[in-house]
């Protein structure tokens, strides 16, 4: 892995707040009109999030890929905030490939792009090379920076295929996310992050961690201590301690944002996380 990140001391915090998996029936609070969404984002900036990553939600507060909902998202978090807005191009698990590509055209600062198949839960999570060679391209062409999301570490072997296709991404930065802790997937352990960070090709200039469920809090601190970052939020969590349930995503992105700042790698700016990941300006004015 390369150190051109290495003088960067301080933490970035992704927030993900919806997620496609949890129902709004049995989570009441869970971020999910345009409206909350964008109170959300700007809650959680203020909290110490650089980063949003978003699943939208339509009207019945169902996963969807409409591009209206996606392009109205993308615009009213980047007018309410300095958040670098990176959008989901897993969609839920019942998404077709060929919809999960349009995602693109709401010109989010980011995209993930999930680096394999995985089993997720009782679902498959589909991302065959095809699908992921054509997205990565076209993020290229359409200079959105890509997160490459990792569920196993064989994910981490097709990462290095894509690099040595298709070159480095827009902004030449290469940042991963390390998800474990999905049933099918990498656990969300100690042992299996620091497998799959000894793994990363050199031209990896970051990488950040999360964990689903009870793994959110082990996972955080081994991140931390191995000088990775952070993703936090209700798509992966909502159970802030054992009886407690998350209220509001701004409570993990305050507990995150202590826990670096604690360990003297405080949150990122945005405007610090622009630089780490080398984002297009796309806010009008700026």
């Amino acid at each position: 892995m390369t150190t051109s990140s290495a003088g960067v001391t301080g933490t970035l915090i992704t927030v993900a707040p919806t997620g496609a998996e949890h129902a709004k029936a049995d989570l009441p609070q869970l971020p999910t009109t345009l409206e909350e969404v964008v109170s959300t984002a700007v809650r959680c900036e203020a909290a110490g999030a650089s980063l949003i990553h978003l699943h939208i939600r339509d009207a019945e507060h169902r996963p969807t890929l409409d591009a209206g909902h996606l392009r109205a998202a993308v615009d009213a978090v980047r007018e309410a905030t300095d958040l670098v807005v990176q959008l989901s191009t897993g969609g839920s698990v019942h998404d077709p490939l060929e919809q999960r590509l349009t995602v693109l055209d709401a010109e989010p600062d980011s995209c993930s792009l999930t680096c394999g198949t995985t089993n997720f839960g009782d679902d498959v999570f589909l991302n065959p090379w095809p699908f992921m060679s054509d997205l990565y391209v076209q993020a290229q062409e359409r200079e959105v920076v890509p997160e490459f999301e990792l569920f196993d570490l064989g994910h981490v072997h097709a990462l290095r295929r894509l690099l040595d296709t298709h070159g480095l991404p827009f902004g030449g930065r290469v940042h991963v996310d390390f998800v474990t802790g999905v049933p099918g997937g990498m656990p969300a352990t100690t042992a299996a992050l620091m497998a799959g960070v000894a793994m990363l090709p050199e031209e990896v200039t970051s990488w950040s961690a999360t964990g689903i469920g009870r793994g959110h809090l082990p996972v955080m601190a081994a991140a931390l201590s191995a000088g990775g970052h952070l993703r936090v939020g209700m798509e992966d969590n909502v159970v802030f301690r054992r009886g407690q349930v998350v209220e509001h995503n701004d409570e993990l992105v305050a507990r995150a944002a202590e826990l670096a700042t604690l360990l003297q790698r405080p949150p990122l700016t945005c405007t610090e996380a622009r630089e780490l990941l080398g984002v297009k300006e796309r806010r009008s004015g700026r």
